[in-house]
């Protein structure tokens, strides 16, 4: 991976920017609107939001006011647990799509595996959300299909009743959460790992060890972090509304971690989100 442009190829052959830009708490409107333009003037091609987020549509009005062609423009979202079901599914894609203003998306991921009040019926709601998405994706309205947040026993019985293997799998991942078991069967099944909160919701920052490899590099912590993330074949997902960190971000093509390096921020530890989902419920 040389720039931003560079792409990952998922197991369809579309081909998808190696680095995203999350939009996750990202409020709608102006802040929204003028993040997603400096990413893309930053040189970002991949945007990620989600029905949740609630910004959908500021993600949309900055990509068609960017300048940039749509097709050259790579666009995520996620179904919400409350529209998990086939025709619900179906519904909310067509919510999303007009909150973009766009006819077609690139990526859509289910956004957790357990919708609230389905902990006994989890994998057929999972089964019947997969099978709408796989027709979107069939009639090409989707280029691209997958989950968000799935550990291997979600992926392992969704796989199992499924026409179209996940393409991606949305995961929590940064130093301290290296997710070692899911990555390594995700690779199996040629599922690209995409990581969110990379920076560990900014708690990587006070991480000393971390501090003293940045220093080594000549590069700050969030630039080792996602470099880190990056050789592992993983496709990192830094957010920012700030212009500076956006660009900041951005800067990870002009070096490479040793193997020593890699392995020390392997044993690292630092605390993520505490979001399991094997418990979340929303």
């Amino acid at each position: 991976m040389k720039s931003l442009q560079d792409t990952f190829k998922l197991s369809n052959g579309v081909e998808i920017p190696c680095v995203g830009f999350g939009t996750f708490r990202t409020p709608d409107g102006e802040v929204a609107v003028r993040a997603v333009k400096e990413a893309i003037a930053a040189g970002y091609r991949h945007i990620d939001t989600a029905a949740v987020y609630g910004n959908e549509r500021s993600v949309g009005a900055a990509v068609r006011e960017s300048g940039i062609d749509r097709k050259d423009i790579f666009i995520t979202s996620k179904l919400w647990n409350s529209d998990q079901g086939f025709d619900s599914t179906l519904h909310a894609f067509d919510k999303t799509m007009q909150a973009l203003g766009t006819d077609y998306l690139d990526l859509y991921l289910i956004h957790w595996p357990i919708a609230k009040g389905h902990d006994g019926d989890w994998d057929k709601m999972n089964r019947e959300t997969w099978r709408a998405m796989e027709r979107l994706c069939l009639e090409g309205r989707i280029r691209s299909i997958g989950v968000s947040n799935f550990k291997v026993r979600h992926l392992t019985r969704l796989i199992e009743q499924a026409d179209i293997v996940p393409m991606v799998n949305q995961i929590e991942l940064h130093p301290g959460l290296n997710q070692d078991e899911t990555v390594s069967y995700c690779k199996e099944q040629h599922i690209l790992v995409e990581a969110w909160g990379p920076l560990a919701q900014g708690k990587i920052f006070g991480n000393a060890e971390m501090q003293a490899i940045a220093d080594r590099y000549g590069k700050n912590i969030a630039q080792i972090a996602l470099r880190w993330i990056l050789q592992r074949g993983i496709l990192p997902l830094p957010k920012s509304v700030t212009r500076e960190r956006i660009v900041s971000n951005a800067e990870l093509f002009d070096f490479s971690l040793s193997p020593e390096d890699i392995k020390l921020i392997d044993r690292i530890r630092c605390e993520g989100s505490g979001s399991d989902p094997d418990t979340f419920r929303m």
